[in-house]
């Protein structure tokens, strides 16, 4: 089963993701994609270590199909984030094209496993709209990825203030 969570920077994504974690009954493994670039991204990165239970925590910045497919049955898996996956997948050098597929391979890897998959992202298009060519790409695969793992999940929240708003498929809205 996959559930998206997806908000703003500090919208109460990850604490959501360990809380449930923290409730689930079987085994948790937190997958984080955060690279440590610099001290800001180390003592980021530090900071969240200590706010989470001493989870087995697989630091992976790219391949996160096969961490799928390895979790046993019963198990809880939390990535966080596909925000910074993406841009992982962009700094390495890969199409858009080729991230699409990245993502479509993680969504089928959800469906086909029998752990619980949390993933958290951010939604990135409600801010201003960038100035860089760069960073108009990002804001739109991002948003591109989303959507793909949003349409393969089971449950999906906007998490805004802390507060969590169900999101609906657009053909459940009546005109």
């Amino acid at each position: 089963m996959l559930t998206v969570l997806i908000g703003g920077a500090r919208s109460g994504k990850s604490t959501l993701a360990v809380d449930w974690g923290t409730r689930h009954a079987g085994p948790v493994t937190f997958v984080a994609t955060a690279p440590l670039i610099d001290d800001d991204m180390r003592d980021r990165v530090a900071h969240h270590r200590a706010e989470r239970p001493d989870w087995p925590t697989i630091e992976e910045s790219h391949d996160l199909e096969p961490i799928i497919d390895d979790a046993p049955a019963g198990s809880m898996v939390i990535i966080d984030c596909i925000t910074l996956w993406v841009s992982n997948l962009m700094w390495r050098g890969d199409d858009d094209a080729t991230i699409t597929t990245c993502a479509r391979g993680l969504a089928e890897a959800t469906s086909r496993s029998a752990a619980r998959v949390i993933v958290v992202t951010n939604e990135v298009g409600s801010g201003v709209h960038p100035e860089t060519e760069l960073g108009r790409r990002y804001r739109d695969l991002l948003g591109r990825v989303n959507q793909i793992l949003v349409d393969a999940s089971e449950r999906s929240f906007l998490l805004v203030a802390g507060r969590a708003l169900t999101l609906r498929p657009i053909a459940e809205i009546a005109p």
